[in-house]
């Protein structure tokens, strides 16, 4: 596992003639004639099939004499925010209570088109409800941590206790209540794309690719699990998995240490807590797992358990492969998981 496999060339030339960004990470493109090399999912004009020639990374390309795309940027990791826009989230980061207009945005040297059609795209809201939703986030939070509905919303920035029960009840469709829980959640990009982490007051309970197929269903029932909303939003749990993971993916850290908040059936949480103990840099098949339970017959429902699992690399299903060694389905992708066992074994 020593090297970066990539799909057939057909596959590929498929992929970057139609700007598929699903291969993004998996595959770079070389364009001869121009010296550059790109995503899969650049927009710039596509060349002659005979002048383009792939890589598995970005290095790769780079050691082929090749210089980067100023339009896809492919040096930067995939998922990573425009320098701009990053600079936003690192002030609404300082002062996340501010109540943002665009005369606001405009004087940060920033189009607020440009902006909304940002967070449309990698939020699924604008900039001002992200911003919003982020306050009441952090206001909901106070409330579960004691503080009363009105303090919570006054110290957080909402204008009237009827303004911030009406935001409340919009974007979450219930009311504030000290039994109701707040998962916040952010974005961490990470060399393999964007990942979604969330965390409640008593740990991380979220992470996964943003582009995972079953990515709803699963949030919805960590919801049910934890009688919770999701809003956008940061705490002390989420800055260190952040650090965390950037380790892990420079190969400098190969236990996690963060704080894990893992509800789920009796059966799912023996398989999880097994799925933990598989060593760093090592692989066990679900057979395996099974017999580790104490139920060897069990290996479907140990592979359910796997899918269920709601913390990607921090519980590494990615280390459970078929019994013949192959590797088996991933809700990251199988790519993703090659690329994940090939960061552990190049330690």
């Amino acid at each position: 596992m020593n090297t970066i496999q990539t799909p057939e060339a057909k596959e590929m030339l498929l992929a970057f003639m139609s700007g598929d960004a699903s291969y993004d990470g998996i595959f770079y493109t070389g364009v001869k004639t121009t010296g550059i090399f790109c995503r899969p999912s650049c927009r710039a004009r596509k060349p002659k099939q005979e002048n383009i020639e792939f890589f598995g990374t970005a290095q790769q390309a780079l050691f082929n004499g090749y210089r980067p795309c100023k339009r896809c940027r492919p040096m930067t990791a995939p998922g990573q925010p425009p320098e701009e826009i990053q600079g936003l989230l690192e002030a609404l980061d300082q002062d996340p209570q501010k109540r943002w207009r665009d005369q606001d945005l405009r004087a940060a040297g920033l189009v607020p088109a440009t902006v909304r059609r940002w967070f449309k795209q990698h939020h699924g809201m604008t900039f001002h409800a992200y911003a919003r939703a982020r306050r009441l986030g952090n206001a909901l939070t106070a409330v579960r941590n004691g503080e009363t509905v009105t303090d919570a919303a006054f110290d957080h920035g909402f204008e009237s206790l009827s303004g911030f029960n009406s935001a409340v009840h919009r974007l979450t469709g219930t009311s504030a209540r000290r039994g109701l829980e707040t998962i916040l959640v952010r974005r961490i990009v990470t060399p393999l794309g964007a990942m979604v982490a969330g965390a409640t007051g008593q740990g991380v309970c979220l992470l996964e690719f943003s582009d995972r197929r079953a990515f709803e269903r699963q949030v919805k029932t960590l919801m049910g699990r934890l009688n919770a909303v999701l809003l956008p939003g940061t705490n002390t749990y989420l800055d260190r998995l952040d650090d965390e993971l950037q380790q892990y993916f420079d190969g400098a850290l190969s236990e996690f240490s963060v704080p894990l908040q893992v509800p789920g059936t009796p059966f799912q949480q023996m398989v999880w807590k097994h799925l933990r103990q598989v060593p760093y840099a090592t692989t066990t098949s679900y057979g395996e797992l099974a017999a580790r339970i104490g139920r060897p017959t069990a290996s479907r429902a140990v592979a359910r358990a796997n899918g269920d699992n709601r913390l990607a690399i921090l519980i590494p299903c990615h280390r459970v492969v078929g019994a013949n060694g192959d590797l088996t389905g991933y809700g990251g992708g199988l790519w993703r998981k090659q690329r994940l066992l090939d960061i552990e074994m190049r330690r």
